[in-house]
């Protein structure tokens, strides 16, 4: 695991070719503390640099930039190639030779004998690359099929920049960073920004499975982009040849699941897992205990508050397989104490509170060990949200009622003057109570009536993706891009109603928010993680198996929950599924508020200009009177400003807003 940067810039570009690289590399030193390294080619505008965590090939022979045999190509590599061995062997008999025992030295290899495409598609693996092509004067930046490791690019005037973190091109002497209104616009509807956006417009993300060429043409940036793993025709290609069986899925799934996490056992360091005691984490720890000689290291953390508690079930699966289990039971202060660190570890404005949790796992993992599997992914693929079944269900009670009419209910609600509710709530009884009380139960009647209007289970399904609906009225003059959620042509040809919702968030939430959770709170205390249910084998199986499969009696993860049985007691996992939370709401009105009340001024807000000031501060005091629990709607809000203030030496405030779009 490692962290990369670099710069393509026009001849005309006066600069430090070295010194700006090693600026480069050091703000991301936290990605790699083993090792450092730059290459330039000043005459062509292009240099690269690395830092490097050592897992394979722990030997000088693994050092970044490494050039190819040929010195065609120049690369910097962020990531394991799991299949590097099966990869190195078909090389060797086409007569390639190897100095060392990296990954990085088979990948190109692997590019001379393949190609760019053909290699990428060979490869198994999480990875983020940026390699430069000396014949075709090209550079070529690339992530893996699912967007496990991340990669950052945009021209700030007459360089293109990139790196792992945004922090990296933060320190090139050209960075530009004007904030898009818009991603944060997406930052409050869905607490992170979705690829290929930026919280600066100048800034895009590399999509998972797609590459980019950028060529540079005088002072002009040619740059193209193209997909080497279509993940709608593979899921389309599945469904269309589903599993004949139960016993045939499970079957299948197990073996597929075993081979990954043998392979992603691979490491010259020490190496363990994070165990919630849930089912994902259970199911891979067990998996990796059953093809190990010796104890599994795990790791898991608890809260003292009852309700968000599951490190007694970790440590009673733990128990079970007999792994070397360590828990950290973790305070209140604890946790608050991670939350100045935020805006550096997470470089981006991002808002799943879990945030903290992960981050603090990741600190104790990395006290013993250098790499951690984790379960993350198989809701995803088999699954195992109840808001699958949650918004089915939702859906199929509205659908009833034709839309015509729902739609004509909803604008009769917006519609009614203040005086008829005056008149409603006298006849409930509620007209002695305060205004306030009957302003927030007005507001709750209107959200009820916008969720009237929706035509599809596809549009309540995103609704439920949602945390600000209304986003755009939050901030000022930001409009939310479409979503993934939101275009039908995106969904798989023969998928059903929740089968395209495991599509969105395969292609939405797990690689914008569950990995990048994971991949910044780890990367911050130089923890490698690996997630095996992510292995390509695996989720094109995971797509043949037909929902009455994956679901049942109500139920997700059917597939897994009968893997899991197989090695730890049902009366060990069978339970409602808790997630990875905290106590925020509460938080909010106690330990964080006055920290929450400073960062939500409105005075402040104004004059920065990137929300409606009176719209936050009205969530804000309806939060602390405890008549709504707005603390995740606040979170994303709070995430962005403790950013805002963290870069505040940084040219980020927002463009002027013309008038018609500050809404009030």
């Amino acid at each position: 695991m490692c962290g990369i940067a670099g710069f393509l810039t026009s001849g005309q570009s006066r600069i430090d070719f070295a010194p700006t690289l090693e600026r480069m590399a050091a703000a991301i030193e936290h990605r790699g503390p083993d090792d450092s390294g730059v290459w330039h080619d000043q005459a062509h505008g292009i240099g690269l640099a690395h830092r490097r965590l050592s897992i394979l090939d722990l030997s000088p022979l693994g050092h970044q930039p490494m050039v190819s045999k040929s010195g065609r190509f120049v690369m910097v590599f962020n990531g394991e190639i799991y299949n590097f061995s099966v990869l190195k062997a078909e090389l060797q008999a086409r007569g390639h030779q190897f100095k060392g025992g990296s990954d990085t030295e088979v990948l190109l290899a692997a590019f001379e004998e393949w190609g760019i495409e053909r290699t990428f598609q060979n490869a198994i693996g999480m990875f983020a690359i940026a390699m430069w092509d000396r014949r075709e004067h090209q550079l070529i930046l690339s992530r893996d099929r699912f967007g496990e490791k991340p990669l950052y690019f945009g021209q700030c005037g007459s360089t293109l920049l990139f790196g792992s973190e945004l922090k990296a091109l933060r320190a090139h002497p050209h960075w530009i960073g004007a904030i898009d209104q818009s991603a944060l616009a997406s930052l409050l509807r869905y607490n992170y920004i979705p690829a290929p956006h930026s919280i600066y417009r100048e800034i895009h993300k590399v999509r998972p499975a797609h590459w980019v060429t950028v060529k540079l043409d005088g002072a002009r940036f040619e740059i193209n982009e193209r997909c080497y793993w279509d993940s709608k025709r593979i899921a389309e290609d599945s469904l269309s040849n589903p599993v004949r069986s139960a016993e045939e899925a499970l079957a299948g799934a197990e073996a597929r699941l075993a081979a990954s996490v043998e392979r992603q056992m691979v490491a010259d360091v020490p190496l363990g897992a994070f165990l919630s005691g849930g089912v994902d984490s259970s199911l891979v720890v067990a998996l990796m205990q059953r093809a190990s000689r010796q104890p599994v290291k795990t790791f898991t953390i608890g809260f003292w508050e009852r309700q968000f508690n599951e490190a007694e079930h970790a440590k009673k699966v733990a128990r079970h397989l007999g792994t070397e289990h360590t828990e950290l039971m973790v305070t209140p202060e604890d946790a608050l104490r991670v939350i100045p660190q935020l805006p550096t570890i997470y470089d981006e404005p991002f808002a799943d509170s879990s945030q903290i949790p992960t981050y603090l796992v990741s600190q104790l993992a990395r006290s013993r060990v250098t790499v951690s599997l984790s379960g993350d992914a198989g809701d995803e693929l088999f699954s195992g949200y109840d808001r699958y079944q949650q918004a089915w269900r939702r859906w199929s009670a509205t659908s009833r009622v034709p839309l015509g009419i729902r739609r004509l209910a909803a604008a009769s609600v917006r519609a009614l003057p203040s005086a008829a509710y005056d008149v409603m709530f006298r006849g409930l009884g509620l007209i002695n109570r305060d205004m306030r009380v009957k302003k927030d139960l007005h507001e709750r009647m209107l959200a009820r009536a916008n969720s009237w209007t929706v035509a599809s289970y596809d549009e309540t399904y995103h609704r439920a993706l949602m945390f600000w609906p209304d986003a755009e009225v939050a901030t000022r003059g930001g409009r939310a891009p479409h979503s993934l959620a939101q275009r039908a042509d995106s969904w798989p040809e023969g998928a059903g109603p929740i089968q395209r919702s495991m599509f969105v968030d395969l292609g939405l939430y797990l690689p914008d928010d569950i990995l990048v959770k994971v991949d910044r709170a780890a990367m911050a205390v130089s923890l490698e993680t690996r997630v095996p249910m992510l292995d390509p084998d695996l989720a094109q199986f995971a797509w043949r198996i037909p929902m009455e499969i994956h679901r049942r009696d109500g139920r997700g993860k059917w597939i897994l929950r009968e893997m899991l049985a197989k090695h730890v007691p049902r009366e060990l996992f069978e339970r409602p599924k808790m997630g990875f939370a905290i106590p925020l709401g509460s938080w909010l009105r106690g330990e964080l508020k006055d920290w929450a009340a400073a960062l939500l001024d409105p005075a402040r807000l104004y004059s920065e200009g990137h929300f409606d000031a009176a719209t936050i501060s009205h969530r804000w005091q309806q939060h602390q009177s405890g008549s709504f629990d707005w603390s995740l709607r606040l979170w994303g809000v709070l995430m962005f400003q403790a950013w805002l203030e963290a870069n505040a030496a940084m040219p980020n405030r927002a463009d002027p807003i013309p008038k018609a779009a500050s809404a009030s």
